[in-house]
């Protein structure tokens, strides 16, 4: 007689996880993204929900962007999608990068930019 082991139903969806379904469906938001110096992250029991930072006066999100979508956009795109999620709660918009369409970062794209011919 062989026994089937249930597999445990998934956790419900917390407040961090749907913050993060709302912030990844912005058309301008490439991916949230959890490292770098300070990482942002909402801790769960056995997981984490990276780029989201769930906090009783404030709920704070870190992107990479789409490029040419301009950051002031994207940053509306992200509170307007968060809002109701938010409860009161202000919405902090960190963007840690940008992707542009040849695999580049934006920080590239940039700094090409603003260095003057022969300084590159």
């Amino acid at each position: 007689m062989s026994e089937t082991v249930a597999a445990a139903p998934p956790a419900p969806l917390g407040e961090a996880d749907r913050i993060a379904a709302a912030v990844v469906a912005c058309p301008g938001v490439a991916r949230l993204v959890g490292g770098g110096p300070a990482p942002l992250a909402t801790y769960l029991p056995g997981r984490r929900v990276d780029g989201v930072r769930v906090g009783a006066e404030r709920v704070q999100v870190a992107v990479v962007t789409r490029y040419p979508v301009p950051v002031p956009q994207v940053a509306a795109q992200i509170r307007t999608a968060v809002a109701g999620l938010a409860a009161g709660r202000p919405v902090d918009v960190h963007v840690a990068d940008i992707d542009v369409p040849d695999g580049g970062s934006g920080a590239d794209t940039l700094l090409d930019r603003s260095l003057p011919p022969g300084r590159q």
